[in-house]
């Protein structure tokens, strides 16, 4: 039996205590991150610089021994190793060149050359594996297909996805194929990240709450399921994270047929239900809401309690149900671990 709980809990395995670790939990709520950050330069320098974005995956671990470590990158990487100009203003967020048409699907590298951008992404990895607490897992990830595709077609990100949308229905053949493009290359990229050290991998797809009926099915559920199944046919065993945010019903059945082996819930799932609904399928992961970190007081240690209490008779990851915000306090931070580990 390992040793390392996230994997236990993966596995299948109820724990007295679940084990932590927070979406973005590398990032701005952290002085000693926007001290990195500054010293990179800029976010995408920070990125690619192996031994800088090992360095802050690393910081959250000193500070707080969380029970994994996650890959600091973004999934933005990807579009722009298929040949996409991506770059980030400064207050606002990414910018990419935008794909509206099919010729722009077709102008795309394929999928087995993004590794030619991303080997410093797989060299991060390798340092951490190197430098990480024997205890701790590491986790590997990628955003899913339709969310990357969302940014890809808006160049940049938007309230309700509207770009895509608009390019799905005038020309839903283009827009598969763009999917099947970016899924393809997600296998390559993944694949990579598990041979540098990644142990788990999570597939983030922010965006699936925008798709409705047919559409979650074609452009959530199934390209999910390919990534993983194509992945655990190249490493069997490999533990594999979902998250489809929002997806509320679509949530119940998610694990199984996607072959994931847990499902992350973002906050505004009840975690009552999810207990019954979903884990009876397997592990969940979540789902304190991201807030609570800024406010802080009772109700976070009150809130977190009740989610461990809610999700302690099945396997369970504890984490946020989205990623921590930077005006989270990490004080904070530190109050939410020890309600959950007291």
């Amino acid at each position: 039996m390992t040793q390392k709980t996230i994997l236990r809990a993966l596995a299948g395995e109820r724990l007295p205590v679940p084990p932590i670790w927070m979406m973005r939990q590398a990032g701005r709520y952290l002085p000693e991150y926007r001290a990195t950050r500054a010293q990179a330069g800029d976010f995408l320098s920070l990125c690619y610089n192996p031994e800088l974005a090992a360095e802050v995956t690393l910081q959250p671990i000193r500070r707080y021994g969380f029970d994994a470590a996650i890959l600091f990158a973004d999934i933005l990487l990807l579009p722009q190793a298929l040949g996409a100009d991506v770059w980030f203003v400064t207050g606002e967020g990414p910018r990419l060149s935008t794909i509206t048409e099919a010729a722009g699907v077709a102008a795309l590298k394929p999928a087995d050359a993004v590794h030619e951008k991303l080997s410093p992404v797989y060299e991060t990895l390798r340092i951490l594996r190197r430098e990480l607490p024997s205890e701790t897992t590491l986790i590997g990830f990628a955003g899913a297909p339709w969310t990357v595709a969302t940014y890809m077609v808006a160049g940049r990100g938007t309230p309700d996805q509207a770009p895509a949308h608009a390019f799905k229905a005038a020309d839903r053949v283009a827009f598969s194929a763009l999917i099947d493009k970016i899924a393809d290359a997600t296998v390559e990229y993944l694949s990579a990240q598990v041979e540098a050290g990644a142990e788990v991998i999570k597939l983030f797809d922010s965006w699936a709450g925008s798709l409705k009926g047919q559409d979650f099915d074609d452009f959530a559920l199934a390209p999910a399921k390919k990534i993983i199944a194509a992945l655990k046919a190249r490493h069997p065993g490999l533990p594999i994270i979902a998250f489809p945010r929002e997806a509320g019903p679509r949530y119940v059945g998610f694990a199984k047929a996607t072959g994931a082996d847990c499902v992350a819930l973002d906050q505004f799932t009840d975690a009552s239900w999810a207990a019954a609904e979903v884990q009876k399928d397997g592990c969940v992961q979540g789902n304190l809401d991201p807030r609570l970190l800024i406010e802080g007081g009772p109700r976070l240690v009150s809130e977190t309690k009740r989610i461990v209490e809610t999700f302690s008779q099945g396997p369970h990851i504890f984490n946020l149900g989205h990623g921590i915000t930077p005006e989270a306090d990490p004080e904070n931070v530190h109050r939410m671990i020890e309600a959950i580990r007291g």
